[in-house]
């Protein structure tokens, strides 16, 4: 691995669930290395709200597809600052909000959707050349050839408490629907959350993020070994 960073052109992919630190982690890593940064689910997010913008009901699968395809996303690749706007819109706050939430994970689920994502995504890597790419499907289907596949993971409570920190929610209510897109994510007919077979996975749930930074930085350079 430490000739390829050498080299130049960089490929880190960080898998797992919501709540396992995977946004903070990897954008403070693609800092660190000099690489952009993607978050493949604020595209997504992107599409829900265009899709509910749109009126259309998340789970109809053809509507939604149509949306999908029609709507213009950029997706800042700047770790320090990765904006996000749908057709021309700035949405970073709106696809942080509870109607993006949850119903994300049903326009997630559409097929067509999720190819077209990958294929953007796949195109942002390549132009991209270093990169950290955050989601839950990086390693085993965007990017199966990452230099490092990493799959980020926490108990449920740690991840809850997280995200309620995050968002000022109750604990409770974040846990269950923790559980319930987990549930989503995990069962989806066409690339679920999944650790793909050569990924590490490192458990933070008792771990700081420069801690989780540097363990990664290790991984890469050959001073920590999987």
């Amino acid at each position: 691995m430490a000739e390829t960073v050498r080299a130049g052109r960089l490929v880190v992919a960080v898998d797992g669930p919501s709540g396992s630190g995977k946004s903070t982690v990897s954008r403070r890593l693609a800092t660190q290395l000099a690489a952009r940064y993607l978050d493949t689910g604020a595209m997504y997010r992107a599409v829900t709200w265009a899709v509910l913008r749109a009126g259309v009901e998340p789970q109809d699968a053809d509507s939604v597809a149509k949306v999908a395809g029609e709507t213009a996303l950029r997706i800042g690749v700047d770790p320090a600052d990765p904006r996000v706007t749908a057709d021309g819109v700035p949405v970073d706050r709106e696809i942080r909000g509870p109607e993006v939430t949850a119903a994300v994970s049903a326009v997630s689920a559409v097929p067509a959707v999720r190819e077209l994502m990958v294929r953007r995504q796949r195109e942002i890597i390549e132009e991209a050349g270093r990169i950290v790419v955050e989601g839950r499907d990086i390693g085993a289907v965007v990017a199966p050839d990452a230099d490092l596949k990493v799959y980020l993971t926490a108990s449920a409570d740690a991840r809850a408490q997280r995200r309620s920190a995050e968002f000022a929610a109750d604990v409770s209510a974040t846990a269950a629907d923790l559980a319930r897109r987990d549930k989503l994510d995990s069962t989806r007919a066409t690339s679920p959350l999944q650790q793909a077979p050569d990924a590490v996975v490192l458990d933070t749930t008792e771990l700081g993020i420069d801690e989780v930074v540097a363990r990664l930085r290790g991984l890469l350079d050959g001073t920590v070994r999987p």
